[in-house]
């Protein structure tokens, strides 16, 4: 583990975070899961701390995981689509 997080790692992190939220097939999940992400990085931003800037980034990186797990685990029951989904 590096002692340091780049700002390209940190970049890669959310754009990774943001793909995998795309892929929820529920709509609630998936929204709520975009805003979440957008609105922790947007909180973090002004952190100066290598130690908090590391950890906060183990922390997404952990997240990313879940974020995964769950992706899969609603494919396994996936429900019909919202009305608000069919208007597209």
């Amino acid at each position: 583990m590096s002692a340091s997080v780049t700002k390209s790692q940190v970049l890669v992190l959310y754009k990774s975070l943001l793909k995998e939220s795309q892929k929820f097939p529920n709509y609630n999940f998936r929204s709520y899961a975009l805003r979440r992400i957008r609105d922790a990085f947007k909180s973090n931003k002004t952190i100066g701390d290598n130690k908090e800037i590391l950890k906060e980034y183990e922390y997404g990186k952990q997240n990313l995981e879940i974020i995964k797990r769950q992706v899969v685990i609603g494919d396994m029951f996936r429900t019909e689509k919202l009305v608000i989904e069919n208007i597209q």
